[in-house]
């Protein structure tokens, strides 16, 4: 192995330990490469992860080795990066690293750490979330195309209700759309906006977006993963490199380039030329703070007059008031006929 390097991070020196170990062998990208990557962009992930509990999604040995989510901040983190203490919904607790340097994120990518999970809070409150975010999910038989379809209408849906998104692509065949928000709603109420906004993209597009959490009942649409704003579900930080053979990006896009660029176009070596020449395309995000008011009151709405209530959480989420059951469809009892 070659001798760590000392890359300077916006005046913190970072240590690299085995630069040349591949990380990914496909491009022969390695972790010298990964790490220059996020020195490169390090100001646009920090727009992202600043004073948010984060969790690391760690490949030591690149993406063909063992790999795994670590959510409690890691032993001997240096006392430079800050934490904060989050709630499980098992009940259990921990603290997570919360990036306030450039430094940071380069310190993580030392450990391995390819995509960066962080959370829709801040630590100084880390029980109301100040973004509202929602996942368009191709399910089999859809790709990123029918994703860009969906975004649009989302797009529209939002500024019916006074809203404004930030999109950017998953990394894979996906979409992001992200909200900031005022910080006065509970996790259960953001994810009740979520669902709502939800059924709203899915009656304007019934044949092309669902959100139904049970996969049989899904189709080849879009699906909107409104769990993915219950609390610890995240999603993929903007920039965060994604585990897969040409280590492609999760890229903020402008609205004008969602389906135009394409989500191959934005990898490890492509995304820091792009980031030189035009900036953080969102870097204006946390200068906005909207209101949920309008889509709690569809909520409302969507209840009392279609009866629309709460839908399945995850399986391994405690059961919640008034969540239906989570019984899968096709295994649910079917009632006993009655006898005539």
């Amino acid at each position: 192995m070659a001798e760590a390097v000392e890359l300077d991070v916006a005046g913190r020196t970072v240590r690299v330990s085995s630069p040349d170990k591949i990380f990914f062998p496909e491009p022969g990208y390695t972790k010298l490469d990964v790490a220059r990557y996020y020195q490169a962009v390090a100001p646009g992930l920090l727009r992202a992860l600043r004073n948010r509990p984060t969790t690391l999604q760690r490949y030591p040995d690149g993406i063909d080795g063992e790999w795994f989510y670590q959510k409690r901040a890691p032993k001997g983190m240096p006392d430079w990066i800050p934490t904060a203490h989050i709630t499980f919904p098992s009940g259990r607790s921990a603290d997570e690293m919360c990036p306030t340097e450039e430094g940071a994120v380069v310190w993580a990518a030392q450990y391995g750490t390819l995509t960066f999970h962080p959370w829709p809070v801040r630590r100084d409150d880390v029980d109301h979330p100040d973004e509202l975010r929602i996942d368009l999910d191709p399910q089999p038989g859809t790709d990123y195309d029918d994703a860009v379809r969906a975004a649009h209408e989302l797009r529209a849906v939002l500024e019916e209700f006074g809203l404004r998104g930030w999109t950017k692509t998953s990394g894979g065949r996906g979409l992001h759309v992200f909200v900031p928000i005022e910080p006065r709603w509970t996790f259960t109420q953001v994810r009740r906006a979520a669902i709502a906004v939800g059924r709203e993209l899915e009656r304007r597009m019934p044949e092309q977006v669902t959100i139904k959490w049970w996969k049989e009942e899904r189709g080849e649409r879009i699906f909107v993963d409104y769990n993915q704003t219950a609390r610890d579900r995240t999603i993929a930080s903007a920039y965060s490199v994604r585990p897969r053979p040409h280590a492609p990006v999760s890229a903020p896009l402008r609205w004008e380039e969602v389906g135009t660029a394409r989500p191959e176009d934005f990898d490890l070596v492509t995304m820091p030329a792009r980031f030189a020449e035009l900036g953080d395309v969102h870097a204006d995000m946390d200068d906005h703070a909207f209101s949920l008011e309008p889509l709690l009151e569809l909520a409302r709405r969507d209840e009392q007059d279609h009866g629309l209530a709460d839908l399945p959480y995850p399986p391994e989420y405690p059961k919640m008031p008034g969540e239906p059951s989570r019984v899968q469809p096709s295994r649910a009892r079917k009632p006993k006929p009655t006898a005539t």
